[in-house]
């Protein structure tokens, strides 16, 4: 049972169990009738292979009120995509697949590339970005939703809660993000909401002051779930990071173009489990530290934006700070876990704090070191406007992909 707090940032809507979910898929299907919803898989093609990918695909055969679904995967051979066809057909609803290494992907890719307006960086969020592209550029879409493939606790409720804020037309909201608890194996889980976000930006408004747009992030009850939902309109003008930082990256765009009364945040589950990263100590480049590096940078450049400044010096308090709140944040964190009868290895997670602090440090050296970095991908309003035909050229590829036998 939810509680019903509200913080008064972002409006909260919860799961309080007094609302049969078949209900809320009879109004949703009503809604999609006049709003197409498109939904959004960003996918490795090693996910194929696991049970939970396979889990989401049972549970999305009973989304009726899906009207497409967009599938952007990566790292596929020409075997691989073409099992990835049989592999996605047994989906009733219309759907596409972005073979996003294919020949007639990549010579689109290297076409943008060629006027620097190509994501150079592979990952989630260069997928997530081409499959954006894509559904501009099918024009069949009014909302958006979008999750990760790796959710091992899925079921069509999420989806549904997800989307219903976005579709409903009595509400205001044109965006909303899910939350849930993160709690598996009787374990408490969110290392990096916990351990490095949360503390992070009490650390920051701790030494530069109260600031807007902190506040907002910490409204949010889960800042880097997957899983999010908007209108289509939304898209063109998105600009979105292409490393880990995508889903801070998301809600600073939001931050930047939607009034606060049109977002909002929804309990999704009880209960969600998905892939866990590795702390990953000693590479910088892999896990939970590339992704501890890419979200403080993503932070710190919105903060410039801004008009905050830093230095060496502050990074140094910084860190100090964030470290001391984040080790009061382990002794709550651990005294509730106990109490609920689950399990949390303090030594475990003063290493990962300890990392974390370090890599704050190492992201705002990054940061200074490199003033003229462009952090995010160029948004479609302006790749159309370098490259008119470019929307036609993704759907023809991405049907000539999915057309061959």
């Amino acid at each position: 049972m939810s509680d019903f707090h509200q913080s008064g940032g972002v409006a909260t809507l919860h799961n309080l169990k007094q609302r049969p979910i078949e209900e809320l898929e009879r109004r949703l299907q009503l809604f999609a009738e006049h709003r197409k919803i498109t939904l959004i898989l960003p996918s490795l093609f090693s996910e194929l292979e696991t049970d939970a990918l396979a889990g989401i695909l049972d549970e999305l055969q009973g989304a009726s009120y899906i009207n497409h679904i967009v599938i952007g995967l990566d790292r596929a051979d020409a075997d691989q995509f073409a099992h990835a066809k049989e592999y996605f057909a047994r989906l009733p609803q219309a759907h596409s697949i972005l073979w996003n290494d294919g020949p007639r992907l990549r010579a689109i890719h290297d076409t943008l590339s060629e006027v620097k307006l190509a994501p150079e960086e592979p990952g989630k969020g260069r997928n997530v970005w081409y499959c954006i592209g894509y559904v501009l550029a099918s024009a069949n879409s009014d909302v958006v939703a979008l999750h990760d493939c790796d959710i091992v606790t899925y079921k069509r409720e999420m989806l549904t809660r997800l989307i219903y804020p976005v579709a409903n037309p009595e509400f205001p909201y044109q965006f909303c993000k899910g939350y849930y608890p993160r709690i598996a194996d009787y374990k408490l889980g969110g290392r990096v909401t916990r351990l490095l976000v949360t503390p992070l930006i009490l650390a920051l408004q701790k030494c530069f002051g109260p600031n807007d747009y902190l506040e907002y992030l910490k409204a949010f009850r889960y800042p880097l779930a997957g899983e999010f939902a908007m209108r289509t309109a939304m898209l063109p003008d998105m600009r979105i990071p292409s490393d880990w930082g995508l889903e801070i990256g998301v809600l600073s765009e939001v931050w930047r173009n939607l009034s606060r009364h049109a977002v909002c945040q929804v309990d999704l589950a009880d209960n969600y489990d998905h892939k866990h990263q590795p702390l990953s100590e000693e590479d910088a480049n892999s896990g939970l530290s590339r992704m501890s590096m890419d979200i403080s940078k993503a932070l710190f450049r919105k903060l410039a934006t801004d008009g905050v400044t830093f230095s060496n010096e502050q990074f140094r308090t910084l860190k100090a700070t964030f470290y001391r709140i984040a080790l009061d944040l382990i002794e709550m964190y651990y005294n509730d876990a106990k109490m609920n009868g689950l399990t949390l290895d303090r030594h475990t997670e003063e290493k990962s704090v300890e990392l974390f602090a370090q890599n704050i440090v190492e992201a705002g050296n990054v940061f200074l070191e490199n003033p003229m970095e462009t952090p995010f991908i160029s948004n479609w309003s302006r790749v159309q406007s370098a490259n008119p035909d470019i929307l036609r050229l993704i759907r023809e590829a991405v049907q000539a992909d999915n057309a061959e036998a």
